[in-house]
């Protein structure tokens, strides 16, 4: 391997929103790193699903479509 073209390999603190942190290693710049999904929180993970909503879409969508997907049994 040629010196000197290699970028550094360090470890980076990393938090997440939901608070959990952990150490990884990585050649990115930055010592601390924030995320918004870990493993901990993740639904694939977790198992638990999550609807993240912020600009009222799924109520927009039923409003516009709410019966047209309604099955009759």
């Amino acid at each position: 391997m040629k010196p000197e073209i290699h970028p550094e390999y360090h470890e980076v603190n990393v938090t997440c929103s939901c608070g959990n942190q952990f150490v990884t290693k990585s050649t990115m710049a930055k010592e601390n790193f924030n995320i918004e999904v870990c493993s901990n929180c993740h639904p694939f993970y977790t198992g638990k699903q999550k609807i993240v909503d912020t600009a009222g879409r799924v109520d927009k969508f039923n409003q516009k479509y709410g019966n047209m997907f309604k099955r009759s049994v």
